[in-house]
């Protein structure tokens, strides 16, 4: 199964939605702004994933964090921070066969789901 992690209003997971559903792949959407995140899961990521491909900095939530906040995020302590703040997560998160992809664009979407 797939799932998608998100928010509904960000314009990525709408065009990766809009992707999944053109394709006929079903998934499961995961609003973690809403439902919030485990600690466990964003680790799990973070096993695939380099952490500051993960951490999205060009949005709000990155802006109105505290300078000492942001000088001391490091590979340690992120999961703490992205599970505080789910905002801060780059979207979409994909799950699909034991991958993680973070982003969207076709040619990613296309090798992610080529099975």
């Amino acid at each position: 199964m797939t799932k998608l992690y998100g928010i509904p209003n960000c314009d990525t997971v709408k065009k990766a939605k809009k992707w999944l559903t053109n394709e006929n792949i079903s998934y499961d959407f995961h609003d973690f702004k809403k439902q919030g995140l485990e600690q466990n899961k964003v680790e799990s990521w973070l096993a695939q994933l380099d952490w500051q491909k993960l951490l999205n900095k060009r949005g709000l939530t990155w802006r109105q964090l505290d300078q000492q906040t942001k000088d001391a995020v490091n590979e340690q302590n992120v999961a703490k921070l992205l599970v505080a703040h789910p905002t801060l997560i780059k979207r979409p998160v994909v799950e699909h066969n034991d991958q993680v992809s973070v982003g969207f664009n076709d040619a990613q979407f296309t090798a992610l789901f080529k099975d």
